[in-house]
């Protein structure tokens, strides 16, 4: 596995952020997807456990990796699952307590802020606005619709490359997210990354970030952001 980067320090000139199991807990709504889609596929449905490792990782990686399919088989499962997550599983996740007001707070404290997940850009912005936190985002980068950037370091790349695009500073920026796909990724393009405890990672995941915070209030602080209950400086 790729090692991480040296440990970041505040202020940060720019931060990535994942999404499922670090913004938003999903899992219901994908796994729920995921149940539908081998259930059309007329395949057996994986217990609960094995459902939540699909929670992160590029989801035509887990249909070849964790489904066994082809890829025809896994473009029609892709389509299955789409329609099946726009329509319902999109809404059925929720904002873990203290992250919608420190994406806010992030932003009015004048830190560039990018997405960066590897869900589709599509549901990712159709839940930030579900949840009114659009529009604290500097710009909103997932996975193309095609899948062709799905790879985190992929996404991470595509991120830089828009927010470089809009001259931001990107001399000291950090990721921020729960899986080792984050942590790699990241690391591809010498970011390091700050994992959180909250999400679907494992301990052993989580070794290879450069740091960890295990409550959002404490990535609050290790971002130098104040104390949600405090004004900032």
């Amino acid at each position: 596995m790729t090692s991480a980067p040296a440990t970041p320090r505040p202020p940060f000139s720019a931060i990535l952020l994942d999404f499922d199991g670090t913004i938003t807990d999903s899992a219901p709504g994908i796994t729920d997807t995921l149940a539908y889609t081998y259930e059309q596929l007329g395949m057996p449905v994986p217990a609960y456990d094995e459902l939540l490792r699909w929670v992160g990782p590029p989801i035509m990686d887990s249909f070849r990796d964790l489904a066994g399919l082809d890829l025809p088989t896994a473009q029609r499962a892709l389509e299955i699952y789409r329609e099946r997550y726009l329509d319902r599983g999109a809404y059925d996740s929720t904002l873990y307590p203290g992250m919608g007001l420190l994406v806010q707070d992030i932003a009015e404290a004048g830190i560039p802020l990018s997405l960066a997940t590897s869900k589709p850009e599509l549901p990712a912005t159709l839940m930030l606005e579900h949840f009114t936190v659009a529009h604290c985002f500097t710009v909103i980068t997932g996975a193309s619709a095609d899948e062709t950037r799905s790879e985190k370091a992929d996404v991470v790349e595509e991120a830089l490359r828009r927010l470089n695009s809009l001259s931001v500073d990107l001399s000291n920026v950090v990721m921020v997210g729960d899986r080792i796909h984050d942590i790699e990724g990241a690391a591809v393009h010498g970011v390091p990354t700050i994992a959180v405890e909250w999400g679907y990672g494992t301990d052993a995941e989580r070794a290879h970030a450069a740091l960890v915070a295990s409550t959002p209030d404490e990535l609050r602080s290790l971002l130098g952001l104040p104390a949600a209950d405090q004004p900032a400086a």
